[in-house]
């Protein structure tokens, strides 16, 4: 589909810094891909109360073995 939009020179000069994309087409195509990915992403408070983890479940179990700090 063929639009014109006007979209400041400096925002897209940056997002395709970046971004590393060359024309303004794929800077514009990825920014309404990542949109619609963000939008369609479920709220994770309605997810809230959804999940019943296990009783025994230890997290602390999972991190033995792991370096305490991550330098």
């Amino acid at each position: 589909m063929r639009t014109n939009i006007d979209i400041d020179d400096e925002l897209m000069e940056k997002a395709k810094k970046v971004s590393g994309l060359k024309t303004k087409k794929d800077v514009v195509e990825e920014g309404l891909k990542k949109l619609i990915e963000e939008k369609s992403r479920p709220d994770l408070r309605e997810l809230r109360g959804k999940f019943k983890f296990a009783d025994d479940f230890d997290y602390r179990k999972l991190r033995e073995g792991y370096p305490r700090d991550f330098d």
